[in-house]
């Protein structure tokens, strides 16, 4: 049956904008927005603390990239049929900048990455950990945004006033037919920036 009930929140209707040939990409700037976040965070955490700054950006250029990479695999690993079937095109799964990054694959490579830093420069790794843990859930909550903008990570259909319009290129098969969806992304943003504060406050 389809919807017929305007969506509060619309999709957004790009997300690419175009310096010249320089492709400016909605999905890459939420993720960036949300790094510079978790590392201003935890820079002001751990200074306070008593740890030495530059442990922190030595941390953010082994963290980010293979945060990155393991996100990445992450998503093709849990979405292996967007990417391996008999239409697809398996080349798809290094198009990062298209959207998916699995949150779990990208901290727990991030964290594998850092904990061989720390303890390469033996140095405890549990201050660092205190300091860094409400950067990285409230950097999450800004990335999502992202999902929003590619018109992804959405749920189920739903008539609820909050329900998430998705253009028609981007609803699954079988539910072409209807109009607005569960904004799953935005219940990950409320309670990853719940639990950001929550930890904050906790502390």
């Amino acid at each position: 049956m389809q919807t017929t009930i305007l969506a509060n929140i619309p999709s957004p209707p790009q997300g690419v904008w175009y310096l010249g040939p320089l492709p400016i990409r909605a999905y890459a700037v939420s993720i960036m927005v949300g790094i510079v976040l978790a590392l201003w965070l935890t820079h002001r955490r751990y200074v306070a603390r008593g740890g030495n700054a530059d442990m922190v950006w030595d941390a953010a250029i082994v963290a980010i990239p293979a945060g990155i990479i393991g996100g990445r695999i992450y998503h093709v690993i849990t979405d292996a049929d967007k990417y391996f079937c008999d239409t697809c095109n398996p080349v798809d799964a290094l198009k990062i900048t298209n959207g998916g990054l699995g949150i779990w694959g990208a901290v727990a490579l991030g964290a594998l990455a850092v904990w061989a830093l720390f303890r390469y420069r033996k140095v405890p790794l549990a201050p660092f950990a205190d300091s860094v843990a409400p950067g990285i859930i409230l950097g999450q909550a800004v990335g999502r945004l992202g999902n929003w903008f590619n018109q992804e990570l959405f749920g189920r259909p739903t008539d609820l006033p909050w329900g998430l319009y998705v253009d028609p290129q981007y609803r699954p098969v079988g539910y072409e037919s209807y109009d607005t969806f569960q904004p799953t992304f935005a219940y990950e943003m409320v309670w990853n920036t719940i639990g950001g504060f929550v930890l904050l406050w906790a502390e």
